[in-house]
């Protein structure tokens, strides 16, 4: 399923407001900084806190080589590419946009 591309304009993490990595095939949308999995349903982004969901350091690490090998889509950014293989491997500082 798709999102609307108004959608992925504007989304934002709830938390941190940053943008997040849209998988369309899995109907996922991710933030790679606090490692939360928003899921969409029936194309409806569900961006309730209490029901984003974790993700350990694998899963993180696959989202994240397949955001660079997809070329995913982030939202807030009219839908420019994601992160490549080396915003991969960058220490997270904390520090907004440092990609980690």
């Amino acid at each position: 399923m798709t999102l609307d591309p108004l959608l992925i304009e504007v989304l934002a993490c709830p938390v941190d407001k940053g943008p997040l990595l849209w998988f369309a095939d899995e109907e996922v949308l991710y933030n790679p900084r606090l490692r939360k999995r928003y899921q969409v349903r029936d194309g409806v982004p569900v961006m309730l806190v209490e029901e984003a969901s974790d993700v350990d350091q694998a899963e993180h690490e696959r989202l994240m080589a397949k955001a660079a090998a997809e070329h995913v889509p982030e939202t807030g950014s009219a839908g420019e590419q994601g992160p490549t293989a080396d915003d991969a491997d960058r220490p997270d500082t904390g520090a907004p946009g440092d990609g980690g």
